[in-house]
């Protein structure tokens, strides 16, 4: 491949030295109890200690995380030290698309030749999450008071929407119907149970147990709590509570970690256990559109990233994206004529939930497995973020 079709032409992604907790839904696990920093930081200790990777070879950590977050402050360093392995690093945070940037951000790292090897590990809570107080002096009320989560999702201030708002709003727009939208959230269903039967996520998510301060058991991360089988007949029955969007065709909020490592090609051969399968990333873009039009911003990101690639739809293996609203994918189908049935093969955070920092690298790693799978190819990532931001970025495994 040319160079001119790679991104970072140094580094890469060392197969197999990945992982990720299951994503329980808010409040049904014992994730809803814990420091998620410091859960995230022991976590990608216990993980990279069964993919038998030393932590001692990390030269830096990107963090990335959305919702605020005790010792917040003291960031990537605090969260090395949970690691137990005190390197530098920091944190970033673009909402939904923070998974990705996070990973892209590494991969700059190795480009620059700031570090050899570098960790990504990305987390959010969104169970019981803060309430921030603000003085505001410029206003007739001078302190108000924020739930992060929940406030956040309920109005944007932009434009005074609900995130909801925005999805009816774009399949208003776009003349989305209902038994579409209806039939694409019951086959991500049928998608994520089939990749669940199958072993397929056994091999991308790690059963983690939580303590208590004393060492004492809490509980065993080893579902996707909250997820159930959902016939059509219960999806048609729903609600709607805007234009195409029920409770069965957007995501949930849910608690969780993702991490994985990003190196140079000469370093593949320390850290993975099959150094022969070579991930390049390629491309990257992002489009920003009209105010509460997010679901419309991915598919205008992955139309830029494929103009200015020259690469096309035929050419990906795996296409994967972060859809908290069915609606996304009926909106992707129309703008790029793609048919959405190829999507999401193993799943997606329609159905697994939404925790927010987490989510696109869960999407990453199991559309970098499953492009191994399929001898390898092109592989696209793409979703939306709050803001009416749409991200997309193409990685090649070979």
């Amino acid at each position: 491949m040319a160079d001119a079709l790679r991104m970072f032409p140094r580094a890469r992604i060392p197969y197999g030295t990945w992982g990720s907790s299951y994503f329980p839904a808010w409040q049904t696990s014992a994730l809803a109890e814990v420091n998620i920093g410091q859960f995230a930081g022991e976590a990608m200790n216990r993980i990279l200690g069964l993919r038998k990777v030393p932590r001692t070879e990390l030269g830096s950590l990107v963090i990335g995380s959305t919702i605020p977050w005790h010792w917040k402050f003291w960031n990537a360093p605090l969260v090395a030290s949970c690691l137990g392995h005190r390197v530098p690093g920091y944190h970033v945070e673009q909402a939904c698309a923070t998974g990705l940037q996070a990973t892209l951000l590494a991969g700059a790292e190795i480009e620059t030749q700031a570090h050899d090897v570098v960790g990504v590990l990305t987390f959010d809570r969104t169970s019981d999450s803060p309430v921030g107080v603000f003085p505001e002096r410029r206003a007739h009320v001078r302190t108000q008071a924020i739930s992060d989560v929940w406030d956040n999702f309920g109005f944007d201030p932009a434009t005074g929407n609900a995130m909801m708002a925005a999805a009816g709003l774009t399949a208003r727009k776009y003349g989305v119907e209902r038994s579409e939208v209806d039939d694409v959230a019951f086959l991500r269903y049928q998608q994520y149970f089939e990749a669940k039967e199958s072993g397929f996520l056994d091999r991308v998510l790690v059963p983690l147990d939580v303590l208590n301060v004393a060492g004492r058991p809490l509980g065993r991360i080893d579902d996707d709590f909250g997820v159930r089988k959902m016939s059509l007949g219960a999806m048609r029955a729903m609600n709607e509570l805007d234009t195409c969007v029920t409770g069965g065709t957007q995501t949930h909020a849910s608690d969780g970690m993702a991490c994985l490592m990003v190196t140079t090609k000469e370093r593949v051969a320390d850290l993975s256990p099959r150094p022969e399968i070579d991930i390049e990333f390629v491309a990257k873009a992002e489009s920003r559109t009209d105010p509460s039009l997010m679901p419309e911003a991915p598919a205008f990101a992955v139309r830029e990233l494929l103009e200015r690639t020259g690469l096309t739809m035929d050419d990906m293996a795996v296409v994967k994206n972060h859809n908290p609203f069915a609606v996304n994918d009926v909106v992707f189908r129309k703008v790029l004529d793609y048919d959405w049935a190829k999507m999401n093969r193993t799943g997606c955070p329609l159905v697994w939930g939404h925790p927010q920092g987490p989510t696109l690298t869960r999407v990453v790693i199991e559309a970098l497995e499953e492009a191994v799978d399929l001898g390898g190819g092109y592989v696209l990532v793409f979703g939306c973020a709050a803001g009416d931001v749409g991200i997309a970025a193409v990685l090649r495994v070979s």
